[in-house]
């Protein structure tokens, strides 16, 4: 197994926690990756175990801000990061909250858009800012953040797996991960691919044109 002085020593980043900080980070940046093409207008965070006892005194608050907002975990403007919220005009919401079993660095963070659009995603720091996303949209997933990623909502039919993965190779996507899931046979079910390069919007498009897909959300890599 390959380990980088970097898995060993953390991040740079603005202190003074990698799993309370850089990664709070960075679960922020992930839900800043599915709405970066809309408005935020407004953010509420539930935190779950340590993640709300350490809230403000190791500026979790400020990195999952800082996160939303775009920022990198090396970004100086993380400690301004909810000044620069509320300047912006974007309603920032904490409360505690048992998220069930789940890692106790987690938190679930719901996202509203200027077009009306409710987006959540529930994310664990996992020790050396190292992440997991654990939930899109209510949907379980299982995302790193190391790689890009794409999330496609459709309904369960023979092949319809098979065609999604097509489209990627025609494209030259290399798959690294898949995960899928469905409520039941011919229901809704959700696809989720780690990719070792993002989906373009060209490809994005192409998947949002199958006639069983219902959505399709990208995220690019937050590691």
């Amino acid at each position: 197994m390959n380990i980088s002085m970097f898995d060993i020593l953390g991040p740079i980043m603005i202190g003074p926690s990698s799993s309370h900080t850089a990664g709070a980070q960075r679960i922020g940046k992930a839900m800043y990756n599915m709405i970066a093409d809309k408005e935020l207008t407004s953010v509420h965070f539930m935190l779950h175990g340590s993640f709300h006892l350490t809230l403000r005194g190791h500026g979790t608050d400020r990195a999952l801000v800082g996160g939303v907002l775009g920022m990198n975990a090396n970004d100086p403007q993380i400690k301004n990061s909810l000044q620069i919220a509320q300047e912006r005009g974007i309603e920032v919401s904490f409360e505690g909250a048992d998220l069930g079993d789940v890692h106790p660095n987690t938190v679930r963070i719901i996202a509203r858009t200027s077009d009306g659009k409710i987006v959540s995603l529930m994310g664990s720091s996992i020790g050396g800012a190292n992440i997991e996303i654990v939930e899109i949209n209510g949907t379980a997933a299982k995302f790193s953040g190391k790689y890009p990623a794409v999330v496609i909502n459709h309904t369960d039919r023979l092949g319809i797996i098979s065609h999604i993965t097509s489209i990627l190779a025609i494209n030259q996507v290399n798959i690294v991960t898949v995960l899928n899931s469905r409520e039941n046979k011919g229901k809704s079910a959700v696809t989720m691919i780690e990719t070792d390069s993002p989906i373009s919007a060209a490809v994005k498009r192409e998947l949002e044109s199958m006639s069983a897909v219902h959505s399709v959300v990208t995220m690019e890599r937050v590691i």
